[in-house]
C-alpha cells in the first residue's frame, strides 16, 4: 500500500541527481566521494579556486569572484534542493520560492529536470 502512495507522488524532479549525473558522465566514482565527504564546504570551494587559479597560470584578472559568488551559491543549492526533493514544489517550498519563481530561476540557470 505505501509503494502505491509513494508512487503517486513522484514528480520530475524525483529522478534528478547530481551525483548519478556526474557518475553517468564518469566525471566521479564512489572513491572520490569518500574523500569529497571528509572535506568541508570551504576546503572545497578554495580547492577548486586554486585549482582553476593554476589553469589560468595565478593571472586571475577581471574574473570578478566577489560578485559572482551569490550566482555560484544559488545555482548549488537549487541543485541540491532539485535532488533531495521529490518534486520541484517541493523543491520550491524548501527554497522559500513560489513554484514560478523556482521555474524561472531554472530557465535562466538552463537546468533542466529530464529522466535520464
Amino acid at each position: 500500500m505505501w509503494q502505491k502512495k509513494n508512487n503517486e507522488y513522484k514528480g520530475k524532479s524525483y529522478y534528478y541527481s547530481t551525483i548519478n549525473s556526474l557518475k553517468k558522465d564518469k566525471k566521479i566514482d564512489d572513491r572520490f566521494e569518500v574523500m569529497l565527504s571528509s572535506l568541508t564546504l570551504e576546503e572545497i570551494i578554495s580547492v577548486k579556486l586554486e585549482l582553476s587559479a593554476r589553469y589560468l597560470n595565478r593571472r586571475m584578472y577581471n574574473f570578478q569572484i566577489w560578485k559572482s559568488i551569490e550566482s555560484i551559491c544559488r545555482d548549488a543549492v537549487v541543485r541540491f534542493a532539485l535532488s533531495a526533493c521529490r518534486s520541484k514544489l517541493d523543491a520550491a517550498t524548501f527554497l522559500g520560492l513560489s513554484l514560478t519563481e523556482l521555474n524561472i530561476n531554472l530557465k535562466k540557470m538552463d537546468i533542466s529536470l529530464d529522466k535520464e
